[in-house]
């Protein structure tokens, strides 16, 4: 007498209807239905322990990783490091995915503006993040500090541009020292290192320099916004 085969394999025992009527598992679905069923359906986590399934379930590449929230055809790579201290950013990203934001507030020296911050603008917006920019988003007679306040309160995330010209300024107390104390307050900072050094930072931030971010010594500015922008894009 030929043996009945089972169907799983094509039509799946996803249901008990499903193994009930398959002529090899009629009977006996159980240990079956249960060995076919929710393995298509797990999802991944997104709490705050993510960091390690981040880098485990990334491509590595000379010790870089693609991270949890890299599109299938990224070709991004991060650090382990910047994979850990980047993973509480992304999910304060999409706890706010419902609302309506600007996905980030740039802040940086006033001397960079027609420089280095401009630059990191257009390759964010280049790559469709909506970014908030004080040369673009003040108009003529609008209150800078109200401007700057409102930018602030409706970003996902800030990114501060340390330069030289920032450090000088910061000591000083000035417009971009307010906003960064605005944004230190929350887990929803990014710092980027650019022609100066941690250890510079250290110096005038001790808080700012605990936050782990990108440097433009590291790799291009080109591949710091790829970044960027990959940890706000929903």
């Amino acid at each position: 007498m030929r043996r009945a085969r089972c169907t799983a394999p094509v039509e799946g025992h996803r249901s008990a209807s499903a193994a009930a009527s398959c002529p090899a598992c009629r009977g006996s679905w159980g240990p079956r239905y249960s060995g076919h069923s929710y393995s298509s359906y797990s999802s991944p986590s997104y709490s705050s322990s993510s960091y390690s399934s981040s880098v485990s379930s990334g491509s590595a590449s000379g010790g870089r990783v693609r991270a949890r929230w890299s599109r299938p055809d990224s070709t991004v790579l991060y650090t382990p490091t910047e994979v850990r201290e980047l993973t509480p950013v992304r999910e304060a990203v999409e706890k706010q995915a419902s609302f309506v934001l600007r996905d980030m507030f740039l802040c940086h020296a006033w001397d960079d503006r027609q420089g280095a911050a401009k630059q990191l603008h257009d390759l964010l917006e280049a790559r469709g993040v909506k970014v908030w920019f004080s040369e673009k988003d003040v108009g003529l007679g609008v209150p800078l500090l109200r401007a700057i306040d409102k930018g602030l309160a409706n970003s996902r995330i800030g990114i501060v541009l340390v330069t030289p010209a920032l450090l000088q300024r910061l000591p000083k107390e000035g417009i971009a020292d307010k906003e960064l104390s605005v944004l230190l307050a929350g887990a929803r900072l990014v710092p980027v290192v650019h022609q100066t050094t941690y250890e510079a930072l250290r110096e005038v931030s001790p808080m700012l320099a605990s936050r782990t971010g990108l440097d433009t010594a590291e790799e291009s500015m080109a591949d710091v916004a790829a970044k960027l922008a990959e940890l706000v894009a929903i």
